[in-house]
């Protein structure tokens, strides 16, 4: 009995033994399974965008990804915003590998910054990057041969104009080359991509050494990279990317709305509204709907511009531009204001934007569509309240002065009349007698003065 039980006990322990052993394999196996994180951005680069990346990267890290890729398709945008990615991946713990996709994308302007900043720069077939030369509102761009222009002699545009414009190139320059020499890029092509808007397909960039590597989709950039050693940081990383977890991240509809709300067509056409909105309210009293709408419009804008690097000078030429419009109204000048309230409202839009706004400009056809609109909303419905307002009052105490009627009753103590379809008591100078045609000359509390018709009271 006691030799089948140490044989149960002997088979038990061995059992277990097996079991943790492979317990053991397992463990470790599952743990160490890589996880990479896919952030999609397609379109400008604003600050809705670089919130959602910062999100999405501050997420990955958490999670103890091994990489994050940025899919990136841009036409360019906000330096600001543009910066702000930048800083995020200068400071990530987990590598950050830009992919310029899918095919046919592109990395322009602010894209290119960005994917020079990342640990890894990769673009599919067919796509390119370069052009990015800050672009400020007012000013021109470079001569596409590289001379700079003379100061004071830009197509019109004066030497203080042509100076900033200069600081804002070289500024952009010495950024871009800073990250090329970080992660070992070409610095050349960097500086030619700022002064001269070069650009390269995806070919032409590896070739130069600008990108590390061209990759077909996401599952093609990790096979390429598996196994691959790349400089994080002062040390060396090899990337193990040999089955990883995919995790693909797209923008959510807040996202989707700050990026409209970012956009500054968009904040001034909402600003706009919310002026409509609430001179409408005013000049009709208790309409309610535009006065509400206004209001939303009107705070939506200022939150827009909160989020946008706007230069509040023309924040206050445009509502001074509506104010003139509004003004011009009620205001015998010929035109005069409104001229001005339209010329206020177009320079306060070419202004509104601070610095390198690129691709986030607002077209000048723009402005002048939203003033002609503007001129024409608010004098259409001013006329109409001006000219409602002037009318003869034809209701209440006011409306009964000049009103006709006939007396219908005479006795001692006075006459009566019926006016507007009421009996009045009715007082006149002359003598009244049943059937006599009247017009009310005044209102005396509950008693008219009237004179006989066709004969008014001197």
């Amino acid at each position: 009995m006691k030799t089948a039980l140490g044989r149960v006990g002997c088979i038990v322990r061995s059992a277990a033994v097996a079991l943790a052993v492979c317990w053991g394999w397992f463990i470790p196996a599952h743990a160490q399974t890589p996880h990479v994180v896919v952030l999609v951005l397609d379109g400008m680069i604003n600050p809705a965008t670089a919130e959602f990346f910062s999100r999405g990267l501050a997420q990955a890290q958490a999670q103890g990804a091994s990489l994050v890729v940025l899919e990136l398709d841009t036409p360019g945008g906000l330096d600001t915003s543009m910066r702000a990615m930048i800083k995020d991946i200068l400071n990530s713990t987990v590598p950050v590998a830009t992919w310029v996709g899918p095919t046919g994308a592109r990395a322009a302007s602010a894209g290119t910054y960005i994917l020079y900043a990342s640990h890894i720069a990769a673009m599919s077939p067919a796509s390119n990057l370069g052009a990015a030369t800050p672009i400020a509102i007012g000013t021109q761009p470079p001569d596409p041969g590289g001379q700079s222009p003379a100061p004071g002699r830009s197509g019109g545009v004066s030497g203080p104009v042509d100076t900033l414009h200069e600081k804002a190139v070289n500024d952009a320059a010495a950024f871009l080359r800073s990250l090329a020499q970080l992660r070992g890029r070409n610095a050349e092509f960097a500086e030619r991509a700022v002064r001269q808007a070069h650009s390269m397909s995806a070919q032409e960039a590896l070739r130069a050494g600008v990108i590390d590597l061209i990759a077909n989709d996401v599952d093609d950039l990790l096979r390429k990279l598996d196994g691959r050693q790349i400089a994080f940081g002062a040390s060396k990383v090899r990337l193990a990317l040999a089955g990883a977890e995919v995790q693909t991240v797209r923008p959510d509809w807040r996202i989707g709305v700050l990026a409209v709300l970012s956009n500054p067509t968009v904040a001034l056409v909402l600003m706009m509204l919310g002026v409509y909105g609430l001179f409408i309210e005013v000049v009709h009293p208790g309409a309610a709907l535009p006065g509400v709408a206004g209001g939303i419009c009107l705070l939506l804008a200022l939150y827009a511009l909160h989020l946008l690097p706007v230069n509040w000078a023309g924040v206050g030429l445009i509502l001074l531009g509506a104010a003139l419009m509004i003004a011009e109204v009620f205001l015998p000048t010929f035109g005069v204001v409104g001229v001005g309230g339209i010329v206020a409202l177009v320079v306060g839009g070419m202004m509104l934007i601070n610095g390198d706004a690129g691709a986030a400009a607002i077209p000048f056809p723009f402005l002048a569509g939203v003033a002609a609109v503007s001129a024409a909303i608010i004098f259409g419905f001013g006329s109409f309240a001006v000219r409602a307002r002037r009318r003869p009052v034809v209701s209440g105490r006011e409306g009964l002065v000049g009103a006709g009627g006939v007396v219908t009753w005479v006795d001692e103590e006075g006459a009566w009349a019926q006016v507007q379809g009421a009996s009045w008591r009715v007082r006149s100078r002359e003598a009244l007698a049943a059937g006599t045609a009247v017009r009310v000359e005044k209102v005396d509390g509950l008693t008219l003065e009237v004179s006989a018709a066709g004969q008014p009271r001197s």
